[in-house]
């Protein structure tokens, strides 16, 4: 971690685009989240965590965006779910914040001891996924993974190859 980034103050999203994108509908936004979750972070996932997130909501909250993010674990991967008025836990942070963190340049417990992530709701599956990040293999959200052309790569990794050809008859 940085040690200068720990007393000075965090940027914030500009109030107008904060206006702006608090009217745009929550559904649409977590359903980006979760893929971008389930291609960086779901396979990394222990099933001991897996079977303790399993069915439960999950709500990350970016303050100063004013955007809220609701999600559950199924099975496999992270499922987005429209926003009701309880999460099971709920992360929040500013924009730049759950950006730091997940570039692995600040953890989970730096930025909770200094008031910039808050946890609410079940306390134990906070401690499960604040536990979780802490072990994965990170950075998380390397920059460089979503070029186009290697998020193409992925995808064509992720594509089943055809083990059969096809054959013309020159008849």
């Amino acid at each position: 971690m940085n040690p200068s980034m720990a007393s000075a103050p965090s940027p914030t999203v500009p109030q107008p685009v904060a206006s702006l994108l608090s009217r745009l509908p929550a559904y649409p936004g977590s359903l980006l989240l979760v893929t971008g979750l389930n291609l960086v972070l779901a396979q990394q996932l222990p099933t001991d965590v897996t079977e303790r997130l399993t069915g439960q909501r999950i709500r990350i909250q970016v303050r100063d965006a004013r955007l809220a993010f609701d999600f559950v674990w199924k099975g496999h991967g992270f499922s987005a779910c429209s926003p009701q008025d309880h999460a099971d836990l709920t992360l929040r942070a500013n924009a730049h914040d759950f950006w730091r963190l997940a570039q692995r340049l600040d953890d989970p417990d730096t930025l909770f001891f200094n008031r910039r992530l808050s946890m609410e709701g079940d306390t134990e599956l906070g401690l499960v996924v604040k536990n979780a990040l802490d072990a994965l293999e990170l950075p998380v959200f390397n920059p460089a993974q979503w070029t186009p052309s290697a998020v193409l790569a992925r995808v064509q990794r992720l594509r089943p190859r055809h083990t059969h050809e096809a054959h013309h008859d020159p008849r």
